[in-house]
């Protein structure tokens, strides 16, 4: 990565550590989108972990929250769903609430007895059997991908590699029309886009854009109720949890497994680049040994940490960290927190890829919402990274990176690179 651009980001960070560590924490909205938009994120929550690991804001424009920012008081939130709801029905799993326009529920939103059965159904897809056919499609397609990028020209990693591989896999696990596959992209974007993000012109327009999302899958839904195939929908169509879901209930899984396999891997597939650039001698680590794929993926997942939060509603009055919680307060896991506390992970703002440990980490949750498609998510990257290798000595960051206007989705719009022949 170019000396300028690691001088910038230096110059950005030393700022924001100012700012940060000026301001009184009773003013902190660490869920402020423009902190991710701008990476300057890192030393609210160094602060949070340090002074108060649950902290109360009061300063956010769509209503107060908790934070919780280290590992084990995250994990405990994660794995208590009887006291820590990810419902819907009380706002659902963003810092936001859920707008009334938009109660679709999934089963990631939802509380037992109805959460188990319904994620069930799409689970097998997941299993080792199907992602080892899949994974020879994933190498398949990498290959031809990687294979027509440009050399010695600047291009937008995100747009060339990480959506379209990533948009190619979902549309092979809905057997979804090839050549419509970019709107699964636009979709995604458009289900957890923020007012400010730029994605969308109001929200009707959104609304929309979701609604023509709904009626192509009712759609295929109808088709594949007539003759199933070994596809996502299909599944969904003839299992006695799925197959009688309304309108509202098949949107908000549709959207859960869209925004899941193309927001989560892409976003880490972007940030492997940008981490190996930031970070030479692990690059230089990784061309010498290419077994460290193994460890480099999780450490990735790690570093990057695409969803940034979950959220939770307390069900009943309890307690976190000394602070007592009110039924009703919104709870929010702040995984990226968490995936840097220094009592849980050794050098957590390093990156490493050959940590002893390198799976301890929360990018994917805990307890009964643990992400169902994390396995195929290691695979993807896992994948492109032995192809890349294969392939160039070198993929070289030339710009900084425009990220995402959101503190749920943590990504990137563009990276420009260049890759020499």
């Amino acid at each position: 990565m170019h000396g300028t651009l690691s001088t910038a980001k230096d110059e950005r960070l030393r700022a924001a550590h100012e700012k940060a560590y000026a301001m009184p924490l009773k003013d902190f909205h660490p869920g402020a989108p423009r902190l991710f938009a701008d990476d300057t994120l890192w030393p609210y929550f160094e602060r949070l972990r340090a002074e108060e690991p649950v902290h109360f804001c009061t300063t956010c424009p769509v209503g107060d929250y908790w934070s919780v920012t280290k590992y084990n008081d995250i994990m405990h939130v994660d794995t208590n769903p009887a006291i820590f709801s990810s419902d819907v029905k009380y706002g659902g799993i963003t810092l936001r609430d859920v707008g009334e326009q938009y109660n679709w529920p999934s089963f990631i939103a939802m509380d037992e007895p109805k959460h188990g059965p319904q994620r069930k159904t799409v689970q097998p897809m997941f299993m080792p059997q199907p992602l080892d056919r899949m994974a020879l499609l994933i190498r398949e397609r990498s290959a031809q991908i990687l294979d027509n990028l440009p050399r010695n020209e600047t291009f937008n990693w995100v747009e060339r590699v990480s959506v379209e591989l990533t948009t190619q896999m979902l549309a092979t696990l809905f057997d979804f029309p090839w050549d419509d596959r970019r709107m699964l992209t636009r979709w995604s974007d458009l289900a957890t886009a923020l007012p400010k993000s730029g994605i969308y012109e109001n929200e009707e327009s959104r609304l929309k854009e979701l609604g023509e999302c709904a009626d192509y899958f009712i759609e295929l839904w109808n088709e594949r109720v007539k003759k199933p195939g070994s596809d996502l929908i299909s599944m969904m169509a003839h299992s006695d949890a799925t197959r009688h879901m309304d309108r509202d209930n098949l949107m908000g899984n549709l959207i859960l497994l869209i925004v899941g396999g193309n927001d989560t891997t892409r976003n880490s597939m972007t940030g492997s680049v940008l981490a190996l650039n930031e970070n030479p001698d692990q690059y230089a680590k990784l061309r010498a040994d290419h077994s460290l794929i193994e460890s480099f993926v999780p450490e990735v997942i790690r570093w990057q940490t695409p969803l940034a939060h979950m959220r939770r509603t307390a069900l009943q009055d309890t307690e976190l960290g000394g602070k007592k919680i009110k039924k009703g307060d919104r709870v929010v896991m702040w995984y990226v927190s968490g995936n840097r506390d220094e009592d849980a992970i050794e050098r957590p703002n390093d990156f490493i890829i050959d940590r002893t440990r390198p799976r301890t980490h929360m990018s994917f949750g805990f307890g009964i919402h643990r992400c169902v498609g994390m396995r195929l998510a290691d695979l993807q990257l896992k994948i492109i990274w032995e192809e890349i290798l294969k392939r160039f000595d070198n993929i070289e960051v030339v710009g900084e990176p425009k990220r995402i206007y959101s503190s749920f989705v943590k990504g990137y719009e563009t990276l420009p690179v260049r890759i020499s022949a």
